[in-house]
């Protein structure tokens, strides 16, 4: 049976996440844990997460749990999600913090001239189109410009243009999605995406990196 970690830091909706992954999976046993050893034994991680960097980067080191998340990073398939793709960087505007500095690049703020000039909100809420950058096992059936459901403020600019997987607009383009080798992350939540979003969980839980 394949085990699902969803890493619990305290931080995001974990039950909606471990639900709509339960749903795609039936044969799978997802784990919502603050157990490092939970998550270094399951055999895929999803490390989803709301809130602000500071407050999710604290709570992942106090609980322990950031050796376990780069561990698992590097060795097998993995899924962030909302602060779980920005954590994967090195920096954070958000608090002027450090990440895991997994994948190198900065996370930003969007700038409030220019979004507030097309008559745009801070933070991003809602449903917005996501241009696939790349063909990729988590996008199968899932068609381009499909739409997601996002909930940010902050996003993240990759110094290497080679990891960008999904891209949005919102006032300016961001990179809504990225992936290397065995890491997915995304900026929007497929748990509460509707069918595109059940798809790529889906299609995560049958990914072979």
């Amino acid at each position: 049976m394949t085990v699902v970690a969803v890493v619990d830091y305290g931080m995001g909706n974990l039950r909606s996440v471990a639900k709509a992954i339960e749903h795609v999976a039936a044969g799978a046993r997802v784990v919502v844990t603050a157990d490092p050893a939970k998550v270094a034994d399951a055999d895929r991680v999803v490390v989803p997460g709301q809130g602000a960097m500071p407050d999710c980067m604290r709570e992942l080191i106090g609980k322990g749990l950031r050796e376990a998340v780069v561990r698992a990073a590097a060795e097998k398939p993995f899924l962030g999600i909302c602060i779980g793709l920005q954590m994967l960087f090195e920096h954070s505007e958000e608090g002027d913090v450090a990440g895991l500095g997994i994948l190198p690049g900065q996370v930003r703020r969007f700038p409030q001239q220019e979004t507030l000039a097309k008559g745009l909100k801070v933070p991003h809420m809602g449903w917005n189109e996501v241009a696939q950058s790349e063909t990729h096992p988590l996008w199968a059936n899932i068609p381009d410009n499909a739409r997601f459901y996002f909930v940010h403020s902050y996003y993240v600019e990759p110094s290497e243009p080679s990891v960008i997987a999904g891209a949005t607009v919102y006032g300016i383009p961001f990179t809504s999605a990225v992936a290397r080798a065995n890491i997915f992350a995304v900026q929007f939540h497929p748990e509460k995406s509707a069918q595109s979003g059940l798809q790529l969980l889906g299609n995560f839980m049958r990914w072979q990196p």
